[in-house]
């Protein structure tokens, strides 16, 4: 029997991410094993910023981890722009970035993804960490990313996908399904179940050549993927053709 699709309309996300923002950092760590942090490193390594080049775009920053690295990267000297649609999760980031005494440098904006509030062809790297598969309209979440960022420039995904091993993969699916919505929802106290949630997302949303060939139905080409820690996170990367 197949399950019923997840609710990911955006009062119910805007509401369940909202909830939880105040340990959602903690939980992050603890759940990955403070391995979240090494796969934005590695974002940061594989897709680097370009100094004193156009600013970059985090979309769906929630807490502004992402953007925070990229500041770091960039040696502080590339604006840039964090937008999410939940204040709430936007509270914390902003906090963190005024601790850094970076709020000069990164900037945050209550937004959608699927309607950003920015011109064409504005930045030189656009990128989305654990959020697109949040996005209530994937496709449009994607063309608006493909939009903002200039011709030439790039678009970053990190998100979770599905190890595929004979070993590791069942033990992942094991520890996602049954261990992290215990033990988040025992230390976030969701109202939500937020993360009975998230592993239904994951499972959910297409990864591999799949996220790959919407990435190219939204306009970019040269479309990569990079598989991080036996496949438990990938980054994807595409490029906006030249003009």
């Amino acid at each position: 029997m197949t399950a019923p699709p997840i609710d990911k309309r955006e009062s119910q996300i805007r509401t369940m991410f909202g909830d939880i923002a105040p340990r959602y950092d903690l939980l992050n760590h603890v759940l990955s094993l403070n391995v979240d942090r090494y796969w934005r490193w590695r974002t940061t390594r594989i897709v680097p910023p370009l100094v004193g080049d156009a600013p970059i775009l985090d979309v769906c920053t929630g807490t502004g981890d992402l953007a925070l690295a990229y500041d770091s990267a960039a040696k502080h000297r590339v604006p840039i722009f964090g937008s999410d649609f939940c204040l709430p999760m936007l509270l914390p980031a902003q906090s963190k970035t005024l601790k850094r005494r970076a709020t000069e440098r990164i900037r945050y904006v209550e937004a959608d993804t699927q309607n950003l509030p920015f011109p064409d062809d504005s930045f030189q790297l656009v990128t989305v960490a654990f959020g697109l598969r949040n996005v209530t309209d994937t496709d449009r979440g994607l063309a608006e990313m493909a939009r903002v960022v200039r011709p030439g420039g790039r678009v970053a995904i990190l998100e979770f996908s599905r190890p595929r091993g004979w070993f590791f993969g069942p033990l992942y699916r094991f520890y996602f399904r049954f261990v992290l919505p215990l033990v988040g929802q025992l230390v976030s106290r969701s109202r939500n179940k937020a993360y009975d949630y998230l592993p239904a997302s994951v499972m959910e949303f297409p990864d591999g050549a799949a996220l790959g060939a919407k990435m190219e139905q939204a306009g970019l080409t040269e479309v990569r993927w990079h598989s991080l820690t036996f496949g438990v996170a990938t980054l994807y990367v595409g490029v906006k053709p030249a003009a």
